[in-house]
């Protein structure tokens, strides 16, 4: 891994998720895609267990800044990105209609864990649709999220595929 590289590459799509992802958003119920979320699971998906647990938890930390309450998406980011990298030793997720899916059900369950420690540490829910605004954001980062991957691959010079015989 290229950490200076990476560090530069979570700044740029942090300030990208911050503030010009309003522009793709669907306007009348604010959903947008989770662009840390899907490279928390790319990372997840295509580096080493040690590399993979690392970005988890410095892609939190990246979430964290830009969100409401900090810590829990360093702990959920973290601990899903960390239990999506031994299932990556187990299960291959190389086609897009799979990383479309885990991208889904991992935003649905950091969403979740996020509102739970948001609730946790506040002691009042964040908002009155939450649920409604999370299933919806998980499903459009579902459908952006295996097109991100190439050009991250690209800029990071990760290989996601290898070519010739096994």
């Amino acid at each position: 891994m290229r950490w200076l590289r990476f560090a530069v590459f979570i700044l740029i799509v942090t300030v990208l998720q911050a503030g010009l992802v309003d522009i793709i958003a669907v306007s009348r119920l604010n959903i947008k895609p989770d662009l840390l979320l899907i490279l928390m699971v790319f990372f997840s998906i295509y580096c080493n267990q040690p590399e993979a647990i690392i970005t988890s938890f410095t892609i939190g930390f990246a979430a964290d800044i830009i969100g409401s309450a900090m810590g829990s998406r360093i702990i959920s980011f973290g601990l899903f990105g960390t239990l999506l990298s031994y299932l990556h030793g187990v299960i291959t997720i190389k086609k897009m209609p799979y990383q479309s899916l885990v991208i889904f059900i991992s935003s649905l369950l950091t969403g979740v864990m996020v509102n739970f420690l948001t609730l946790l540490k506040e002691g009042q829910p964040t908002t009155a649709n939450a649920y409604t605004s999370l299933f919806w954001t998980s499903v459009y980062s579902g459908i952006v999220g295996p097109f991100l991957f190439l050009p991250t691959a690209w800029c990071m010079r990760i290989k996601t595929y290898r070519s010739g015989r096994h």
